[in-house]
């Protein structure tokens, strides 16, 4: 059983203000192989990744660079990625407006699924390219009740079906989560948010270099002024 510490703002408009992103909490996670064969997966254990570029989508040449600061865990981070995220690829990446950038940031909202959800969409990442990445992503935030419960069997039996459901490999991309095998790069990510540039909460959100809040009025207005 994982322990959930939720200690983040209320979710009001008027929470999410710059400077004070979303979500707040603190801990470590860990599983491993039992909990990939009791899903039915025999995944043979491969080296931890401590390096892989950052997540992009957009023109090269975007004259726009978002950053975003997530946790999987974080629900206001679930309402970024699929109220916000999705209208500014709409309007902004896809017309090569934007170029917009993942960052992991496991505060931890929750010890289990803040690292694990982070190695997953790493694994496809890694496996796949940046798109697959995102859109993965946007699954893991749609479905973000199941992987917080407690249940972690549970847990990892949902992330295969979903990576299966995406022609992914769901056995590798669950071992990857329970294995925590992106960890190290990770935990690199968390640290230079929290050490070099002081956030302290998700998700934070940066165009060109300027915080914003997660907000999409605010978002869209920031990226009209710097274009």
């Amino acid at each position: 059983m994982r322990n959930t510490r939720r200690a983040y703002l209320a979710a009001t408009a008027g929470a999410l203000t710059l400077g004070t992103a979303g979500c707040l909490g603190g801990g470590s996670g860990g599983s491993g192989d039992e909990a990939v064969a009791a899903i039915g997966c025999e995944v043979p254990a491969r080296d931890t990744v401590d390096s892989l570029p950052t997540p992009v989508i957009g023109a090269e040449d975007a004259s726009v660079v978002v950053d975003v600061w997530e946790d999987f865990a974080c629900p206001h981070c679930a309402t970024f990625a699929v109220d916000v995220a999705p209208q500014l690829r709409s309007e902004y990446v896809s017309e090569g407006v934007v170029r917009y950038r993942h960052h992991d940031f496991p505060i931890p909202v929750d010890d289990w699924w803040s690292w694990k959800g982070a190695s997953a969409a790493r694994a496809v990442q890694d496996e796949a390219d940046d798109e697959t990445f995102f859109d993965f992503a946007h699954t893991l935030y749609e479905n973000q009740s199941e992987f917080t419960g407690g249940d972690a069997e549970g847990s990892l039996s949902t992330l295969r079906s979903l990576a299966d459901d995406a022609d992914l490999d769901g056995c590798s991309v669950a071992a990857a989560a329970s294995r925590e095998r992106y960890r190290p790069l990770v935990e690199a990510e968390r640290t230079e948010a929290v050490d070099e540039r002081g956030f302290q909460g998700t998700p934070t959100v940066l165009v060109d270099g300027e915080q914003v809040a997660p907000r999409w009025s605010d978002l869209q207005s920031a990226v009209e002024n710097a274009r």
